[in-house]
């Protein structure tokens, strides 16, 4: 059975309504004003593969350019002793 909620309602009970959709796949349908905007759902299991279907045809296509770089890495924050001192002391003066 289709479950509909308006905005305010499904932004009320969210929780619930995933709840519904992962373990009873459910498909929720979203109304604004009565009209349905949005349907919330179970994910395939190939939807991955769609994906990665999708992008690799906006390559082929030229729309999208992959980059030659390796994604980049961020590099580990260095803690310095004292720190949150030294913030605060030139926060308060």
């Amino acid at each position: 059975m289709k479950k509909t909620y308006s905005t305010y309602e499904a932004k009320a009970r969210l929780s619930e309504i995933l709840r519904q959709v992962r373990e009873r796949g459910e498909t929720v349908t979203v109304t604004y004003h009565g009209k349905p905007v949005a349907e919330i759902r179970p994910v395939s299991a190939d939807e991955g593969t769609r994906l990665e279907k999708r992008v690799r045809d906006l390559e082929r296509r030229g729309v999208v350019v992959p980059s030659e770089a390796p994604p980049s890495l961020l590099r580990p924050v260095v803690r310095k002793p004292g720190a949150l001192d030294r913030f605060l002391r030139e926060r308060d003066s």
